[in-house]
């Protein structure tokens, strides 16, 4: 995976941000505070977040309303594993990582290391 580009990285964090499914023209709506964004360029690149399978959309009348099928936390999770992958020493990149956070980052880092996968069914002791 490749890190978002700066228009993509834009688009995503309107779409992060809402509670709701967005259209391309409120997108271009959102987007245009300190510069003007042509309507098909902001679908374009909604287009091919879509195609990357970070958005989803869904058909509404007579245009498409775009969700997040990813989250941020995703994103994040996955720009630090290429980070670590591409680390000579893992270990290493790790612990100075882990040596920047602040005591409520690193205590959320302890909990999460000692708490079993969300994703992994609980092992059987028998």
């Amino acid at each position: 995976m490749r890190a978002f580009g700066e228009l993509e990285a834009e688009i995503m964090r309107v779409v992060w941000q809402r509670d709701r499914p967005v259209t391309i023209h409120a997108l271009t709506d959102a987007l245009n505070g300190s510069r003007t964004l042509a309507y098909t360029t902001v679908m374009t690149v909604t287009e091919r977040l879509r195609d990357k399978g970070w958005l989803t959309r869904e058909k509404h009348g007579r245009s498409y309303q775009y969700s997040a099928a990813r989250s941020s936390d995703d994103y994040s999770a996955e720009l630090m594993g290429q980070v670590l992958d591409a680390a000579a020493d893992r270990a290493g990149a790790l612990l100075r990582f882990a040596g920047r956070l602040d005591p409520r980052e690193a205590a959320a880092l302890r909990e999460a290391l000692a708490a079993p996968p969300a994703d992994t069914p609980p092992q059987s002791g028998g």
